[in-house]
């Protein structure tokens, strides 16, 4: 019998997603530019305030749309990705004898929490503080989107496993779906809540693009190279 292992993925017209070296450069300098933009206070600032101002108006907080839209903000929620991956990657070490993707995983959620942090508190921007709290700025902004940095980041690691390691072509799919709608959901979510200014979802994006590249070489030059690394994974 012929297992989905022997089916070779480059064939079925789904990739692994590695994000090509443009288009990281691309999110350093978006991130960048907008970052600058955002702390000289310029015009995409007055774009987020418009923009915050117009969705407080909309009352989705309050209205009875609020627990939909909530549910949409979850496709980056840390938790939720998390139960699936670890869905996944307990299945490929089961059926293919590989604690690979596992490392890989570990590797890009460690990835997005120091960067990702890092900035949050570099810049005064993390989440706003609440009475007895010692981690957070009283006056924090929640910069960048965690949520929408995660949705790139581990649902393309999410697309990677599935499709090298040649699961069937409707896993597949979902995976190259949620890698691409995803992100972009969430960030919607976020921003018609009011949870989230429209360059923290733009600068996340970008963090979760350049953390994927990231992932991606150091799988290629260290991960890769252990020992039965390869075990299971789809042959050229």
């Amino acid at each position: 019998m012929v297992s989905d292992a022997d089916v070779p993925a480059r064939t079925r017209g789904i990739t692994a997603g590695r994000p090509a070296w443009w288009l990281i450069v691309a999110a350093l300098v978006v991130g960048g530019l907008v970052t600058a933009d955002l702390f000289t206070r310029g015009w995409l600032e007055r774009m987020d305030l418009e923009v915050s101002e117009v969705v407080s108006d909309w009352g989705l907080q309050e209205s009875m749309a609020y627990p939909l839209v909530w549910v949409v903000t979850q496709l980056g929620g840390r938790a939720t990705i998390l139960v699936v991956l670890a869905v996944l990657v307990g299945y490929l070490a089961w059926r293919r004898r590989t604690l690979l993707p596992l490392v890989r995983v570990l590797v890009a959620l460690a990835l997005l929490t120091a960067v990702v942090y890092a900035v949050k508190w570099g810049t005064g921007r993390t989440a706003p503080g609440f009475p007895g709290s010692f981690f957070f700025h009283e006056d924090g902004a929640s910069f960048p989107s965690g949520h929408v940095a995660n949705a790139v980041l581990m649902w393309g690691v999410a697309r990677w496993q599935a499709v090298e390691y040649g699961l069937p072509m409707r896993v597949q799919r979902v995976f190259w779906w949620l890698s691409l709608v995803g992100p972009v959901a969430t960030g919607v979510a976020m921003v018609s809540l009011d949870f989230h200014w429209v360059t923290d979802a733009v600068v996340g994006a970008c963090v979760g693009i350049v953390l994927l590249g990231v992932v991606h070489a150091l799988d290629a030059t260290v991960l890769s190279r252990w020992v039965r690394a390869r075990a299971g994974r789809q042959t050229a």
